[in-house]
């Protein structure tokens, strides 16, 4: 997990995974019009991306295209969340039974 939150702690790399998002299945090319640094600094990006297995790359010809995977942060959500929205909920729903006086 220390390389995902690695990945995720930098805006550059949080801003290519929304573009990948918005576009799955897009080439590097249009990744880097997004951005004012060379082609080498977007691929240090992508490859951090990739270690944390938040993109992942097919090979297509000479094009490389890369899909979002939100697996990894699907896993920190349900490692710290789940847990907590269970009783947050719980506590909502007896809260409001009180303030409306429901007695069921």
């Amino acid at each position: 997990m220390d390389k995902l939150f690695q990945a995720l702690a930098s805006a550059p790399r949080r801003e290519i995974l929304d573009i990948v998002r918005d576009a799955p299945g897009c080439s590097v090319t249009h990744v880097c019009r997004y951005f004012d640094v060379s082609r080498i600094a977007v691929m240090k990006h992508l490859a951090v991306l990739e270690e944390a297995r938040l993109l992942v790359s097919e090979k297509q010809g000479r094009t490389r295209r890369l899909y979002f995977n939100a697996t990894p942060i699907q896993m920190i959500y349900e490692r710290w969340t789940t847990e907590f929205s269970a009783m947050w909920a719980g506590r909502l729903t007896e809260f409001k039974r009180r303030v409306e006086g429901d007695k069921t």
